[in-house]
């Protein structure tokens, strides 16, 4: 038991003392099925003309939740019958919540994007998009939750502690600025491929519980993937990403294969994706989605095979995914990044 809290307390030190040294972002594992976290300037970039899109996220469950996530977002076309027929208007909300050290440190963010699609060619297979995205952030640190050192008796952590927080400084609230740009092609007769690049916190903003100068570190991020057909059943999606903050960095690749389960690739599919993916370093990430008509929704479980093994008994983390398309029969079709 006290091997366990041992585990519990250093969680909330990470997450007390990240805030005050430059926090690293959170992020998904299935980074594809989250846009708007991702690159602003995949706002309004699908098939379709409104899209929403969930995610949920349990890391570390072994350690007494250690970092649970929630996303919401839709995003959409505006103006389509005013723009150019190669070109596209988006606009989106997110909403994003992250819970740290069983609720200790909770965030919230709400972002607001916008961005537009410039079609290169007549045929609208080569676009190039631009992004931008304005969050408010709300921080909240609940100290009654925390333990420390100094208040272990032998019957549990019954006593005080010396340590102060001054409780006109559990809170904080800023505006934060992304942006971000994108490339997608065609080449040969079917196979996509896109490659971005974004930047978040770009104004730095200030982050401490303390009332020292500490400021959030930018968030540099570059992606790309490839859809290609294997066959007339089945298609191979591949994606990877890199992104580095202050002096982390992070490197993740793979790749899913889609089997068409009822010969429809246009209308009504029903397609199965089984794959993986590897965050160097740090976890195999195998991953699972079913998408039919218009809804996919995918599974994934880190699986820890880090240092970090022998404190998560190598369990890193499970995460759901759900994105819905509407789509009317009148829509525009273009290709589209998917993975």
């Amino acid at each position: 038991m006290l091997k366990k809290l041992r585990y519990i307390l250093t969680g909330l030190s990470v997450a007390i003392m990240g805030v005050d040294a430059g926090a690293q972002d959170l992020h998904f594992s299935q980074f594809f099925a989250s846009p708007m976290t991702l690159n602003p300037a995949y706002t309004g970039r699908f098939e379709g003309d409104v899209r929403v899109s969930g995610n949920h996220r349990n890391q570390w469950p072994s350690i007494n939740n250690a970092f649970v996530n929630y996303s919401a977002a839709v995003d959409f076309a505006i103006m389509q019958d005013k723009m150019p027929m190669n070109d596209r208007w988006g606009v989106g909300i997110l909403a994003f919540t992250d819970k740290q050290a069983n609720g200790t440190f909770k965030n919230n963010f709400y972002s607001i994007s916008t961005a537009y699609h410039k079609g290169l060619d007549n045929e609208g297979y080569h676009q190039l998009s631009l992004g931008v995205q304005a969050t408010y952030a709300q921080k909240r640190l609940y100290t009654s939750n925390l333990k420390f050192e100094d208040m272990l008796r032998s019957d549990g952590f019954t006593g005080t502690t010396n340590e102060f927080f001054d409780p006109n400084n559990l809170h904080l609230n800023y505006l934060d600025m992304n942006a971000g740009l994108m490339f997608t092609g065609v080449f040969g007769t079917a196979t996509n491929y896109y490659v971005g690049a974004s930047m978040y916190h770009i104004n730095k903003p200030k982050e401490t519980f303390t009332g020292a100068s500490f400021y959030l570190n930018p968030r540099y991020t570059v992606h790309g993937g490839v859809y290609l057909p294997l066959n007339e059943t089945m298609t191979l999606h591949t994606s990877a990403l890199y992104q580095q903050q202050a002096g982390a960095s992070e490197f993740v690749a793979g790749g899913a294969v889609g089997f068409n389960l009822n010969n429809d690739t246009e209308d009504n599919p029903t397609n199965l994706f089984v794959g993986s993916w590897l965050r160097v370093g740090d976890a195999a990430i195998p991953y699972v989605g079913l998408e039919v008509n218009s809804f996919r929704v995918g599974m994934s479980y880190d699986v820890n095979v880090s240092k970090l093994k022998a404190v998560s008994n190598s369990r890193g983390g499970m995460e759901i995914s759900l994105i819905y398309i509407y789509k009317k029969s009148t829509s525009r079709s273009i290709p589209c990044p998917r993975f």
